[in-house]
């Protein structure tokens, strides 16, 4: 009946192998994936098993009333066993295809720390959580995800640390998702977020184990996907977005400075452009006469207004970005160097373009990659062009206008009911600590508040006193 079942279901299909031997005057099938299963692991593993009396004992098995797990078994790289003496399928580990090895992630570099890196395997993932955090308050909760795909999803916490309401809201969130295939992370981000209109993220991602370990030693939920080594960190506030795990390994004077020169990096990055065609259309008395002769100079030939000099230059920024990503990397960066020094001096000799200007879009550019959050620094440059276009209309005022619509909109945002602009606003002096700088770590005795943590405290100094 087994047999029969499943060449109904499978035959069709040619990379499913039907393997007929007899065993000790027993007739048995082999029922497994070409790739997904190792042949050579079922020639010297599997089979010589099968001679034994009590090969059956300790291996899972399925009625045939139970064919759909037993088949969700297979496509997951098992190996199933059929006997002429049985009604059961038997269930054995099929070794499968080798994952790719760990390395250090190439999205996210750092200069002092762990260089090791997610891969697509869950279980290899897992591992390297769990190897950072041997703790019996670490909770792995599996489930499937995917009518059709069955993707394994891994909520990741302490217990103990967790916000109970924060969990049960993000497992809610988990359970809403109804669709035929998960095959990324960024399928979860996108249906588990709050507010799907916002540019900003409300959602982190990574490729470091270690700083998913921080972020759950936070109170934080890790969300772990199979097939992709991007992994989930929710709840996200504003303050997150530039922080990065090179802070954490530096002396506190050295990480705050460069976390502020981050943050003093995206303000310039959101407004600069904006503010230069507000001063050159609108405020000119605003800008020393030295400098607005040495302007006007640049520009006596230009036939754009600003705003049109601006629109060009970025947009064209855009483009070379994008191509650049798009790339080959050995290519990529020759693109996006030689391109927008090609490109930018042939419009400043053509005529297209002031000096200044490209001065203007060049400093924005390396003020955006100054931002650690990919998500992040994207949604700070969507925004540059809405301000541009403010400032075209209303000048100085446009600009006020728009900022203070974008301060609005981060006011409102949640992240899992957690205030996104956070501790700011509203105010949380606690969490200042970890916030625009970073403070001495024997003053981060506390978990972030905004997190709500069922144990707040996560140094104790009297034991830092006593050395070892």
């Amino acid at each position: 009946m087994w047999e029969t079942k499943l060449r109904d279901l499978l035959e069709q299909n040619s990379d499913i192998v039907f393997r007929k031997m007899e065993i000790q005057s027993e007739i048995m099938i082999l029922v497994y994936i070409e790739g997904l299963v190792n042949d050579v692991y079922v020639q010297e593993q599997i089979i010589p098993s099968l001679f034994h009396g009590s090969r059956f004992d300790t291996v899972p098995k399925y009625t045939l009333d139970e064919v759909d797990q037993a088949l969700q078994a297979l496509f997951n790289g098992s190996v199933l066993v059929l006997t002429n003496q049985s009604e059961f399928s038997y269930v054995f580990s099929g070794e499968g295809i080798q994952s790719r090895s760990i390395v250090e992630p190439t999205s996210e570099h750092t200069l002092r720390g762990p260089r090791d890196g997610f891969v697509e395997s869950i279980s290899t993932n897992l591992s390297l959580i769990r190897r950072r955090y041997p703790d019996t308050r670490l909770q792995v909760r599996i489930s499937r995800i995917g009518a059709h795909s069955k993707t394994k999803v891994a909520l990741v916490y302490v217990d103990g640390i967790v916000n109970p309401d924060i969990l049960k809201e993000v497992e809610q969130r988990m359970n809403s998702i109804q669709i035929d295939e998960l095959l990324d992370s960024g399928t979860v981000e996108q249906w588990i977020e709050d507010s799907w209109y916002s540019p900003f993220p409300q959602v982190q991602y990574t490729e470091q184990p270690v700083r998913v370990v921080s972020a759950i030693a936070e109170g934080r939920i890790a969300i772990v996907v199979d097939g992709t080594p991007i992994v989930l960190m929710v709840p996200l506030t504003f303050s997150m977005l530039f922080q990065a795990m090179d802070d954490y390994s530096e002396r506190w004077l050295v990480g705050s400075a460069i976390r502020f020169i981050r943050i003093i990096g995206s303000i310039l990055a959101l407004i600069l452009p904006a503010l230069y065609i507000a001063l050159l259309s609108y405020h000119p008395g605003m800008i020393p006469t030295q400098l607005t002769l040495s302007i006007a100079a640049s520009r006596a030939d230009a036939p754009f207004p600003a705003f049109v000099e601006a629109l060009l230059m970025e947009a064209t920024l855009e483009l070379l970005r994008e191509a650049g990503l798009r790339l080959p990397g050995f290519i990529g960066q020759t693109i996006g160097i030689v391109g927008g020094l090609v490109i930018g001096q042939a419009a400043v000799e053509a005529g297209i373009v002031s000096p200044i200007m490209v001065i203007v879009v060049a400093l924005t550019a390396i003020c955006s990659f100054m931002i650690p959050a990919y998500n992040g620094a994207i949604a700070i440059r969507l925004l540059r062009f809405p301000l541009m276009v403010f400032v075209s209309f209303l000048g100085m005022l446009g600009l006020i206008l728009g900022v203070m619509i974008i301060i609005a909109h981060l006011v409102s945002l949640k992240s899992f009911g957690v205030n996104y602009l956070s501790p700011f606003a509203p105010y949380q002096a606690a969490d200042w600590k970890d916030s625009v700088i970073r403070a001495p770590l024997p003053l981060l005795k506390k978990r972030p508040s905004v997190l709500k943590p069922l144990k707040e405290q996560r140094l104790k100094l009297d034991q830092r006193k006593k050395g070892w």
